[in-house]
């Protein structure tokens, strides 16, 4: 049968999502996980107290697990409901830029390279998460930058929220927001006169090499 323990998280790297824990009774550290953290509660921090359960690894060392703080530090009652309302903003932005389409405001190209670049997004935050559990090669975060400034914030947003991913490190909080006001930023540009001028020549030579092709 498993022991039950209380202790202290005296590390945690958010970024790789593990950390140790000090035991209240004495003796080696025990190894955490984000995987086996309480989803109810907020992200472990050090010098959070925690209840846990001891266990082993493959290797027969000790680790906590079902690790749930003492008090407090729950997750905001809204937090459950976040990933739909973030999952029907994004839908509000491809319906406006499917209705500037009609408009004759955009190419049609426009929403497709979102939608994709969305979706590549997404699954590369769900890759960096599933990495992040298990050890393995991460995916650079100038790469998740750079795809969100392209286009796939939509997917980035609804990535972070649903896999509780790169939602605690400030910097790329920061970062993130800045590179969606980026985005955005040239959407709006690409609205202005000098930008539908440049982007009528970009769509008049797409329907030239797609005539050749076809």
């Amino acid at each position: 049968m498993m022991n039950r323990g209380t202790g202290t998280i005296v590390s945690w790297d958010d970024s790789r999502g593990y950390g140790f824990i000090e035991p209240s009774a004495g003796g080696r550290q025990l190894f955490l996980h984000i995987r086996d953290f309480s989803r109810q509660h907020r992200r472990p921090q050090k010098g959070l107290p925690v209840d846990f359960t001891i266990s082993a690894d493959s290797r027969g060392r000790p680790r906590a697990v079902r690790v749930r703080p003492r008090r407090g530090h729950r997750r905001p009652v809204t937090a459950g409901g976040r990933p739909g309302r973030t999952v029907l903003l994004c839908l509000v932005f491809y319906v406006v830029l499917s209705a500037l389409v009609f408009a004759g405001k955009l190419p049609p190209l426009v929403p497709f390279w979102f939608v994709a670049l969305g979706l590549l997004t997404f699954a590369l935050y769900a890759k960096d998460k599933s990495a992040a559990r298990n050890g393995h090669w991460r995916t650079p975060e100038n790469t998740l930058h750079l795809l969100s400034l392209a286009g796939g914030w939509t997917g980035a947003l609804v990535a972070r929220e649903m896999f509780r991913h790169k939602t605690s490190k400030v910097s790329f909080r920061v970062l993130f927001w800045l590179t969606v006001l980026g985005n955005l930023a040239a959407l709006a540009w690409l609205l202005s006169p000098s930008g539908s001028a440049a982007l009528a020549q970009v769509w008049e030579v797409w329907r030239a090499l797609e005539s050749v092709t076809g």
